[in-house]
């Protein structure tokens, strides 16, 4: 049995995760902006459910979730840091103000949230943090360049956590999903301004041309149980594709890079001593 604290779990994978460990007998303190939402974990797994108010915009709010959830549990085994939103726009037309609360939302409070629970997990050498990002941290889609921005940041911060804790018996695992059917496409933000000249590339990106038909292939259950799958199992890797779709951009992405350096790398090695 270990500790889970999980947040974004009123809704998507956050809730398949929180759901799935759970059902594998693990403690999960399920965080969410509303507890209510959480009202139905709980009463199913009274015992071993808490429902904590967690809001990335509020570190107040983060230090008492990992505060109560240690009290509750005793420690914070497992962090999963699932919350997050997108948001569309061409980058000239974006407004700051929305990307740098994206920023906050997508990086830096998860990054705040890393830092309240590692000094526990240092202390005991041992831990694991999984933090989702998307496969849209692999490519940038038009109209999605901040969001990707967002997330690629964040897979760099893991992956710096990762090397400079790695040897306290802390482990990072990125999870980087595909579509999945979830309220991710139903709480898109987006900027009001609309450059014409951006029609032909973006417009379809744009929030009043976004429609969420709730037909995506990845199931957020199968998600969760995938997750606390591997966690258990202690084998899994520092990056995680997740869905069909995902495994697809992944490899399309990685090897037109790869085929890109080797083709300008007579080039690039000009530049040395």
């Amino acid at each position: 049995m270990a500790n889970w604290l999980i947040t974004g779990c009123s809704t998507g994978i956050g809730r398949g995760i929180a759901k799935a460990a759970l059902a594998a007998g693990h403690n999960v303190a399920a965080t969410a902006r509303r507890v209510d939402a959480l009202a139905d974990i709980v009463s199913a797994y009274p015992e071993t459910a808490a429902a904590l108010r967690l809001d990335l915009n509020d570190e107040a709010s983060m230090e008492t979730a990992v505060r109560d959830a240690e009290a509750r549990f005793g420690t914070i085994d497992v962090l999963v840091n699932n919350a997050g939103y997108g948001y569309r726009a061409a980058i000239e037309e974006s407004d700051a103000g929305q990307v740098a609360a994206m920023f906050q939302v997508n990086l830096f409070g998860p990054a705040k949230l890393m830092g309240k629970v590692l000094p526990s997990m240092r202390e005991r050498r041992s831990g694991v943090i999984v933090n989702v990002s998307s496969i849209g941290a692999v490519r940038a889609a038009v109209g999605n360049g901040y969001y990707s921005a967002s997330k690629a940041a964040f897979e760099l911060v893991s992956d710096a956590v990762a090397k400079e804790a790695g040897h306290l018996g802390i482990r990072v695992m990125i999870v980087e999903p595909g579509a999945f059917r979830t309220s991710f496409y139903d709480s898109l933000k987006g900027s009001s301004t609309a450059i014409a000249d951006y029609d032909d590339s973006v417009a379809g990106m744009r929030l009043e041309n976004m429609v969420n038909n709730h037909d995506q292939a990845g199931d957020p259950d199968k998600a969760g149980e995938l997750i606390v799958e591997l966690i258990d199992s202690g084998s899994f890797p520092s990056r995680l594709a997740l869905g069909s779709d995902a495994v697809r951009v992944v490899r399309s992405e990685l090897e037109a890079r790869l085929a890109e350096v080797g083709a300008w790398e007579s080039y690039s090695i000009r530049t040395d001593f």
